[in-house]
């Protein structure tokens, strides 16, 4: 059995769609409660960007936090 089987496209749709509803939907939701857009958590899912954009978001101040103060 090759990569190229139907069974390993299979399995590699299904922990991609597993992937996007564990881990990209909730990081939208926080981003975007954070008062960030959305989108932001699609940067989650490339490497070394996703620990930068952690970073950014655990140091910079929210524009929730702009507002309120």
């Amino acid at each position: 059995m090759g990569y190229d089987s139907i069974w390993h496209f299979l399995f590699l749709f299904v922990f991609l769609a597993v992937s996007v509803v564990l881990y990209i939907i909730p990081v939208w939701r926080i981003v975007s409660k954070a008062g960030f857009h959305g989108a932001f958590a699609l940067l989650m899912l490339v490497p070394v960007v996703n620990i930068v954009m952690l970073w950014v978001f655990a140091f910079t101040k929210w524009p929730v936090e702009r507002g309120a103060g």
